[in-house]
Order: C-alpha cells, then structure tokens, then sequence
C-alpha cells in the first residue's frame, strides 16, 4: 500500500496515518521528498482499505501497488518527474541532447567517463592522481561552458572524488546495477543519478535497482539505457528499445539513452538517437 501525503504534509498527519499502519502489524518506509512526503505500508497489505487513509487529514490518495516498484510507478505518480540541472530539465517534452566530447557548446550537457581505462595491451594507464586531476578539469571546462556534467563513476571507490569535484549528475553503468551497497549510498544524497541496467538485465531488475535508489529519499534518479545484447553478426549490443518503451509506461522516471557505442553500418547515431527518443528517452548520449 502506497499513502501519498499532499505538500508539505504536517508531521502530526504523517503520524497518524503511520500509527493505522502499525495497529494492524505492518511497518511504515516513510520517504520525504521535495514535492511530497511518500509512505509505504510494509508487509500484507489486504488488511487495509485504501479509503481509510483517503478519510485522514492531508492525505492525498492512497492504492495497492501489486509490483515490486512502487514509488517510481505511474501509479503513485502519473506526471512525467521533471529534474532540473544547471538550467537544463530531464523528463520534458523537448529531448535533451548530451554530447560525449568537450567543446560541443550547442549540446544541452556533456558526459564524461574520466575514469575509462583502456583495453589495449600497451595503453599507459594513468595514475589514480592524474585521473582525478583530469577529471576536475573536464568538470570545470564543462561549468565554464553553462553545460551540466554527467560523470560516469566505475568503481564505488571513486564515488567521494566524483562528488568533490562537482559533478552534477552521477552515472553508474550497467556493471554496478546490482551493487546493492552503491545504490544505498546514492540513496542518501541529492544528487541526480542515471542507473543503466547492463546488457543481460530484464526491465523488472532495472526498476527494483531505481525503486532501491529512491526508498533511501534520493528522488532525483533517472533510468539509463546504453544497449542490450545481440543476435545481429553486425554488432554485439543493439539499442533496446522495448525496455525503453516499458520503462516509459510504467515509470515517471525520465529515461537517457546512451548510444555512444551501439552505431554500426546500417544504424548510424542519428537514426538510433530517433529511435530511443520516439520510445520514450527524455535525453540521448551520443557524440
């Protein structure tokens, strides 16, 4: 059972509607955001009537949610979620263009990947010093230039440095979706944060990984999608565009594709970007 409260709902009413849930044995996640304050029933939720929290004071609407996603769910939140950096708006109808290369002052913000290691046998790695020192002079090109940065973290080692360097969106690939301790540390903050799923997960798993985000009170999560795996001799990872378009349906979340890496001969970037756009990305990654 999903109770939305209204605006700045007293603490006297979110008591209220957190005692009913304890006299009939469940426990409460309570999750206070900006817009409004989100309390979760824990446990069977048969035993309620949603009419008798719609009955309490400052009580928007109350409902059974049947899935394991709850807070991210059209159901608790049928309006795209607009979030707004350094001027630029994820989730509107106008998509958002990020350019992977500094300099592209036309794009709506750039993503950087600083710490990107090379697979190449004889590439010189640099030093985790160096990498630092690169990545805060890619952040503050980025600020120089009105453009917000989106900072790809690959280790959660490297979330402390990411963060004193400003960046202004955090994105986590696929390979850490599953990193149930990251995702609880982002939880915590106010950053914005685009969680992709990796090549072989399912859209349930994705949206589990973004629901567990946001139950710790970080309400500025976006869902990302940099590609899935292939059957195509062409290429190994195609751009799926089914999970973009349930994602959509399902979720208020906003959704950025990155399709940096999914070009082949016959799928140029510009008609991938098209794709992910007309399947519901609010924003696109490409060069």
């Amino acid at each position: 059972m999903i109770i939305v409260m209204k605006k700045q709902a007293s603490e006297v009413a979110i008591n209220q509607v957190v005692a009913i849930i304890h006299s009939r044995g469940l426990t409460e996640h309570v999750s206070r955001g900006i817009e409004c304050t989100i309390i979760g029933a824990v446990g069977d939720e048969r035993v309620f009537d949603p009419k008798e929290f719609e009955c309490l004071p400052e009580v928007e609407r109350a409902m059974r949610v049947l899935h394991d996603w709850r807070m991210i769910s059209r159901e608790v939140k049928p309006e795209n979620t607009l979030i707004k950096v350094r001027g630029v708006t994820f989730g509107q109808a106008e998509p958002i263009h990020i350019s992977s290369h500094l300099g592209q002052t036309k794009a709506d913000a750039v993503y950087l990947d600083p710490y990107y290691i090379s697979l190449k046998p004889y590439a010189e790695p640099m030093s985790a010093a160096a990498q630092k020192q690169a990545m805060v002079a890619q952040i503050e090109a980025v600020h120089a230039q009105g453009q917000p940065a989106i900072v790809r973290i690959r280790d959660v080692r490297q979330l402390d440095a990411v963060l004193n360097a400003e960046a202004d969106v955090l994105y986590f690939g696929g390979e850490l979706m599953e990193n149930v301790f990251l995702q609880n540390e982002v939880g915590c903050l106010n950053t914005p944060v685009v969680l992709c799923k990796d090549k072989h997960h399912a859209v349930e798993a994705w949206l589990k990984a973004a629901e567990r985000i946001m139950l710790q009170g970080n309400h500025y999560v976006m869902l990302g999608e940099a590609g899935t795996l292939s059957l195509n001799d062409l290429s190994n990872y195609r751009l799926d565009i089914e999970a973009i378009a349930v994602a959509k349906s399902v979720s208020h979340l906003p959704i950025v594709a990155n399709v940096t890496q999914l070009p082949q001969k016959h799928l140029p970037a510009s008609l991938l970007k098209t794709w992910a756009i007309m399947a519901g990305s609010s924003a696109v990654i490409g060069d």
